[in-house]
């Protein structure tokens, strides 16, 4: 196998698989990366048994076809430090030998044989549905912050995508909750009636995200029951689906909530964070009074102090204190696009319902905590 390629080409795609790779791994092979040179292309994969990542990478010049598995780490670091736009010449010299060349550097990296590389059924059953990429990395974004971490309820550690219909219109919807939060974003899609509804795994919501970020492409995803494909142009992201049931969410969403309050985004969560700074390891929460036109945040550490804010809101109903996570709050806030935050609240005990008026498919549920 012998190949030359820009460096800032195959650095990319190397950077999304790291996110896939493991650094520990049981089985060494899985900290490689198989590079497969055939039909003039470069095809990369890296799995972790759970996500598989594909790419093709059309910008080289092949001398010789043929494949090899070496350290996705190992790789990704020398390329790192090669400067930009530089040429790097690759050339299989032996089985577990694989020759990087550029300008002024040689290495040679130690190999595995590709034949011990994990294989992968291609064929990938279920329908095809194109998405708006900006429109659903926004909904990840917005779900994930609630996604849990508790092992002992793994259908918790994902974001459950499904279909849902409201005034005749179909929507994709992800829902996350971690028990103490919960956020639901919902998008408009056509043609959705068949979406088999899953719990995409927080690892690979997380690298989706990154690609989405990254990448200029249409996106396209098939969904069946154990795994989900996402296509954008040459890169594919394969990925096992949580086995679970996830629980009826909308019994958590309160329907009585009947005063609002209404703040400022930005001032609130400036506010949030100056008065939280007094805890230490955040674990007092926040106190919120509401009163006509103002909105008191306080947090009063045994261990550190207090701290007190002040900041003009509208609120319509009877005067409350309610406590809250401050980290949770902070999440939420950040993910509103308007200008103002609204808290719809029924008494300091029961969940408060936060809404977006810039984003109408979105809203998040958050427990209060006892101060």
């Amino acid at each position: 196998m012998q190949f030359d390629i820009n460096r800032d080409v195959l650095l990319k795609s190397l950077n999304f698989v790291q996110g896939v790779v493991e650094k520990k791994n049981t089985l060494p092979i899985l900290s490689n990366v198989l590079l497969n040179l055939r039909n003039n292309k470069l095809e990369i994969v890296a799995t972790d048994l759970d996500i598989v990542f594909y790419d093709e990478i059309l910008q080289l010049k092949v001398v010789e076809e043929g494949n090899t598995t070496t350290s996705a780490n190992v790789l990704f670091d020398i390329l790192r430090k090669i400067p930009a736009g530089t040429e790097i010449n690759f050339s299989l010299k032996s089985e577990n030998k694989l020759s990087l060349k550029s300008k002024n550097s040689d290495f040679n990296l130690l190999c595995l044989p590709p034949s011990n590389f994990p294989t992968f059924d291609d064929k990938f059953e279920g329908e095809k549905i194109e998405l708006d990429k900006n429109n659903f990395l926004s909904l990840l974004n917005k779900t994930k912050i609630s996604i849990s971490n508790d092992d002992t309820r793994h259908y918790l550690n994902g974001i459950y995508l499904h279909a849902t219909e409201s005034n005749k219109n179909m929507f994709l919807t992800g829902v996350a909750t971690d028990s103490h939060r919960l956020s639901s974003s919902s998008i408009l899609v056509n043609d959705i009636k068949n979406f088999a509804s899953i719990i995409v795994p927080r690892k690979t919501v997380f690298q989706l995200c990154s690609l989405l970020d990254n990448i200029e492409e249409k996106l396209t995803i098939q969904a069946n029951a154990n795994k989900i494909k996402f296509a954008l142009g040459k890169i594919s992201l394969i990925s096992k689906v949580i086995d679970g049931k996830f629980p009826d969410y909308q019994k958590v969403v309160p329907k009585e909530n009947t005063k609002t309050l209404t703040v400022s985004s930005a001032d609130f969560i400036s506010s949030v964070e100056r008065v939280a700074s007094v805890s230490i390891d955040r674990k007092e929460g926040v106190k919120l009074e509401l009163s006509r036109d103002k909105l008191k945040l306080s947090v009063n550490s045994t261990n550190s102090g207090d701290g007190n804010e002040v900041v003009a809101a509208k609120y319509d109903g009877e005067d409350i204190a309610i406590g809250f996570n401050s980290k949770y709050l902070i999440d939420i806030a950040t993910e509103i696009e308007d200008k103002n935050l609204i808290f719809s609240l029924k008494d300091s005990t029961s969940p408060v319902l936060v809404f977006d008026n810039s984003d109408k498919n979105s809203f998040y549920v958050i427990m209060p905590m006892k101060i």
